[in-house]
C-alpha cells in the first residue's frame, strides 16, 4: 500500500514539474498559438459527506437538550479548496469550509494529523483553516470542552469522525484533482437576508463609526472563482454573514440550515445550466467496503475514484454490508472533470440573524423589548420571525438560501477581477486568557480567564433561553450567583477583570473532568494574491469584523511599503480551527447582550484579536518568522461518553425490516405540491451513517428500458427522512420517507425506497433495504 501511495506521489511530482514548466514556458508559446495564460495557480476543490449520526445525538447551536436528531432534511458536506505555486508547488493553502455549527480544535488537530500521515508535511497549522457554516442543525459532541458538550451528553465519537473523515476525503479528492487554473474575485451587496439581532449593542458604538456604514450588519458577500484551465469552472466559495438559524429550535432533522441549502441549490444549478452531469443512472447496489471504514460507517464507491478505493484496499470486498450507491450527482461517465462544488462560508456572523421579520412576542404579536429582548420582563416569549412568517421554518431556510445562491451566481457569472500574486500564510497560536494589550491611547490592559455572563443564559431571539434570565443584564441576581458559585466561585480577581459583566460560570477556571472552555486559541492569515483570508476561532460581531478587517488590511498595506494596494479583498472566516463563542467590541460588551455576555476573554479581547493579528500581518509582509505560541491540548483521547450505543433493533412479530407500516394508496396520482408519504419498520441510523449514501430514494420508471432510475434522495430539498420510535427507548423504530413533489418533476411512474441498517442483541449490523407501491406523478 505504502509503495502504491509513493508511486502515486511520484506521478504526481512529475505531473506538478511538466505543468510547471508549461507555464513558465506559456507566454512564449501562446504569443505564438494564442493560448490562455490565464493559469496562474493550481486549484483543485473537493467535497464529501460528513453527516453524522441522524438519531439520539444532540444537535449543536440552541443547547437545548432536547432537540436531538431524529432524520435528514440535507445531508452536511466538507468542501474543501487547495491553492498552490505552479513552480513551488509546496507553497500552497488549504481552505475547508464545514456544514457544522463551527470548526473545532480537536477535530482540526485530528486532521491536520491524518493529513501529515498522508502527506507528509504539506498541509499543516501554518496553511489550513478549517471553517464551520454556524448550522444549529447538526450532530454535537464533536467538540473537546465541557461547555460545549454538556446538552449531548458528552462527547460523541461517531459525530466526531464523521467529520474528520469528511474533512480527509474532501481533502483528498481537492488535492488529486490540482491542476492548472486561476482565481476570480467579485463582491456585491445581498440584501433582505440578514438584520441586527442586538440592535441596542451596535448603538453603544461610537456614532462616527457607525456613521461610516450604511447598515448595522455587513451586506456584502465576497466570492472567489475557481476555474480550470481544462475543464472550466470547478468552483465557487462565497463569504457573507448571516447566522445558520432559518431552523429553528424545534428542528430534530439534520439540515445545513440556509447556507447548505444555498450550496445544494448552486451546485444543482451549475448542474442543469451547465451539463456537468449525465442523465441519472440506474440504482445500483453494492456490498463492498473501501478502506479506512469505521465501524459505524460505510464509505461508498463514488464517482472516478472507486478504482483507486480498491486498489489500495487490495480488491477485498466485504459481504457484510450493503448501501445505494449515491447516482442522483453522477458525473458524466467519460469525463474526468470532478462534481461543482459550492460553498456559503461563515463570517463576521456574531450579532446577525436570517429571522428578517424581526423579533415579536408570541403571546402578545407586540415588538420585543428593545434593549433586552424581552415580552413582559421574560425571554422565553421574545422569538425572531423569518421571512416566511407564518409559514414554518422551512420556508424562510429556502428564501434566505435562494437569496445567498442567487446573488453567488450573479457574482459567479459576472466574476472579472482575476487573483494574481504570492501565495503566503501565516499561524500562530494565543493564549487568550492572559493577553497583555496595549491600546492606541497608550493604556496597558489584560483579557481574562474565560468565563460567561448572565445573558448568555438569555439566549438569543432565535433560540431563546429560560428562567429568569434576560438579556443586556450586568447586575445578575443572587440565586443564579449562588448556583454558579456552586460550580466554580470567581476570584476578585477574575470579577475585576471581566467588569461590567457579571459571571455566571466562571469557566476558565475550571478544569474537572478537564478543561470547561479553551484558552489557547489559533489565528491565521492565508493571502493568495489580492485575496486574503483571516481564520478567526470565534463568532465576531458586525463591527468587530469591520475593524478587525481594516487593521489587517492597513497593516498589509503600510508594511509593505504601498506594494500592497487598495484592491486587497480581506474576508474573515469565522468558527475556524477552534471555538471560543464570541468577540464583540470593547463598547457593545457594556451593553452584556448575549453576544458580550459571551465574549469569553472580557472587554478587551477584540483588541487582543487585533493587536495579534497585526503582528501576524506584519511577519507576513516581511517574510519573518513568527513564535508558534503555546501548543494547544489535544483532549480527544480524555473525553467522557455517556450517549449509550445501540443495543439492539427489533419489529413486531410477522413483520421484517423494511417492511411497510404506510404504503401510498392504491392507484395513487400526485400533482406538483402534494406530498407522497411512505412510512418503514426501519433500524436505527446510527447503525450506519450511510455516508455518501441516502436513507430515501425517490425512483423514476424509465419507459425505454423498463429500469428505475434514481430521481431524488436524502439530500434534496424535496425530500425528508424522518426517524421516530415507537416510545422512548423502544428497540423499534420507523423510517418516514417524504416527498414534496418539486414544480420541475418529470411526469411519470415513481416509486420510494428505504435503505436501513439493523442490529439483533449482540449480533452485527445488517442491511435492509424497502420499496413502495408505484405512484403516478402527474406534473400539473
Amino acid at each position: 500500500m505504502e509503495a502504491s501511495r509513493a508511486r502515486r506521489g511520484l506521478r504526481q511530482d512529475c505531473y506538478v514539474y511538466c505543468i510547471s514548466l508549461i507555464l513558465l514556458l506559456s507566454p512564449l508559446v501562446g504569443g505564438i498559438q494564442g493560448q490562455s495564460t490565464d493559469a496562474n495557480y493550481l486549484i483543485g476543490v473537493g467535497s464529501y459527506d460528513m453527516t453524522g449520526p441522524a438519531a439520539d445525538v444532540n444537535l449543536m447551536g440552541y443547547a437545548n437538550p432536547e432537540q436531538n436528531a431524529a432524520g435528514i432534511h440535507m445531508r452536511l458536506r466538507a468542501r474543501s479548496f487547495i491553492v498552490a505555486d505552479p513552480v513551488l508547488s509546496s507553497n500552497r493553502v488549504l481552505f475547508v469550509n464545514l456544514d457544522a455549527c463551527m470548526g473545532a480544535q480537536s477535530v482540526t488537530l485530528r486532521t491536520l494529523s491524518r493529513l501529515k500521515s498522508r502527506y507528509g508535511g504539506l498541509y499543516n497549522e501554518q496553511n489550513v483553516v478549517i471553517s464551520g457554516t454556524h448550522t444549529h442543525s447538526g450532530p454535537g459532541g464533536y467538540l473537546q470542552y465541557v461547555l460545549y458538550i454538556v446538552t449531548s451528553l458528552g462527547f460523541v465519537r461517531q459525530s466526531f469522525n464523521a467529520i474528520v473523515d469528511g474533512i480527509e476525503q474532501s481533502v483528498i479528492q481537492a488535492h488529486e484533482n490540482l491542476r492548472p487554473g486561476h482565481i476570480l474575485i467579485n463582491e456585491g451587496e445581498l440584501l433582505m437576508a440578514n438584520i441586527n439581532r442586538s440592535p441596542s449593542a451596535y448603538l453603544n458604538n461610537p456614532p462616527e463609526e457607525r456613521a461610516k456604514y450604511s447598515y448595522d450588519v455587513d451586506k456584502t458577500m465576497v466570492l472567489a472563482k475557481f476555474v480550470d484551465q481544462e475543464w472550466g469552472e470547478v468552483g465557487a466559495f462565497s463569504w457573507f454573514a448571516v447566522h445558520g438559524t432559518s431552523m429553528n429550535r424545534t428542528n430534530t432533522l439534520i439540515s445545513g440550515d440556509n447556507k447548505g441549502a444555498a450550496a445544494r441549490f448552486m451546485e444543482d444549478w451549475y448542474r442543469e445550466k451547465y451539463g456537468e452531469f449525465s442523465a441519472l443512472a440506474e440504482t445500483e447496489m453494492l456490498d463492498f467496503a473501501p478502506p479506512g471504514m469505521r465501524p459505524e460507517g460505510l464509505y461508498l464507491e463514488r464517482r472516478y475514484k472507486s478504482s483507486d478505493f480498491l486498489k489500495s484496499s487490495g480488491g477485498k470486498r466485504s459481504t457484510k454490508m450493503s448501501s445505494i450507491m449515491h447516482r442522483v450527482r453522477s458525473p458524466m461517465k467519460d469525463s474526468l472533470k470532478p462534481p461543482f462544488v459550492a460553498a456559503f462560508c461563515q463570517s463576521n456572523v456574531g450579532d446577525t440573524t436570517p429571522n428578517i421579520q424581526g423579533a415579536f412576542c408570541l403571546d402578545t404579536g407586540l415588538a420585543c423589548d428593545f434593549n433586552h429582548s424581552t415580552c413582559n420582563g421574560k425571554n422565553e416569549q421574545c422569538v425572531g420571525r423569518g421571512p416566511a412568517y407564518p409559514d414554518d421554518h422551512f420556508a424562510s431556510t429556502k428564501i434566505i438560501a435562494e437569496r445567498q445562491f442567487k446573488r453567488a451566481a450573479d457574482l459567479f457569472e459576472s466574476a472579472k477581477e482575476q487573483v494574481v500574486g504570492k501565495i503566503q500564510y501565516k499561524q500562530t497560536y494565543v493564549d487568550f486568557s492572559n493577553v497583555v494589550v496595549k491600546l492606541p491611547d497608550g493604556q496597558v490592559v489584560k483579557t481574562c480567564p474565560a468565563a460567561i455572563g448572565f445573558s448568555f443564559a438569555a439566549g438569543t431571539t432565535d433560540g431563546p433561553g429560560a428562567f429568569s434570565f434576560k438579556q443586556g443584564d450586568n447586575q445578575g441576581n443572587l440565586f443564579w450567583r449562588l448556583v454558579g458559585g456552586f460550580l466554580k466561585s470567581p476570584s476578585k480577581e477574575q470579577i475585576e477583570c471581566q467588569k461590567p459583566k457579571p459571571i455566571l460560570i466562571d469557566t476558565g477556571d475550571m478544569i474537572a473532568p478537564y478543561a470547561w472552555a479553551p484558552s489557547i486559541l489559533p489565528i491565521s492569515i492565508l493571502k493568495v494574491g489580492q485575496f486574503v483570508i483571516l481564520g478567526v476561532p470565534a463568532e465576531f460581531t458586525t463591527m468587530s469584523g469591520r475593524r478587525l478587517r481594516d487593521a489587517v488590511k492597513s497593516t498589509l498595506i503600510e508594511q509593505s511599503d504601498g506594494e500592497m494596494g487598495d484592491d486587497l479583498q480581506v474576508v474573515i472566516a469565522g468558527l475556524a480551527n477552534g471555538y471560543s463563542q464570541y468577540v464583540a467590541t470593547f463598547e457593545e460588551y457594556q451593553i452584556q447582550r448575549y453576544e458580550g455576555a459571551s465574549t469569553l476573554f472580557g472587554p478587551h479581547t477584540l483588541s487582543a484579536y487585533i493587536q495579534e493579528f497585526t503582528k501576524l500581518a506584519t511577519a507576513l509582509v516581511k517574510n519573518r518568522d513568527i513564535s508558534p505560541g503555546p501548543q494547544p491540548p489535544d483532549l480527544v483521547d480524555k473525553q467522557l461518553e455517556f450517549l449509550p450505543g445501540v443495543v439492539l433493533d427489533s419489529t413486531p412479530s410477522g413483520v421484517t425490516f423494511g417492511d411497510l407500516k404506510q404504503d401510498v394508496p392504491a392507484n395513487a396520482s400526485y400533482k406538483i405540491g402534494e406530498v407522497v408519504e411512505v412510512v418503514f419498520y426501519t433500524g436505527c441510523p446510527r447503525n450506519d451513517l450511510l455516508t455518501e449514501g441516502t436513507y430515501g430514494l425517490v425512483e423514476r420508471l424509465d419507459s425505454s428500458s423498463g429500469k428505475w432510475i434514481a430521481s431524488y434522495d436524502d439530500d434534496d430539498w424535496s425530500t425528508r427522512f424522518s426517524w421516530y420510535r415507537l416510545r422512548t427507548m423502544s428497540p423499534g423504530s420507523f423510517a418516514k420517507i417524504s416527498w414534496e413533489i418539486p414544480e420541475n418533476v418529470q411526469a411519470g411512474i415513481y416509486r420510494i425506497r428505504h435503505f436501513g441498517a439493523y442490529k439483533h442483541l449482540f449480533g452485527s449490523v445488517k442491511h435492509f433495504t424497502g420499496t413502495s407501491s408505484s405512484f403516478v406523478v402527474s406534473g400539473v
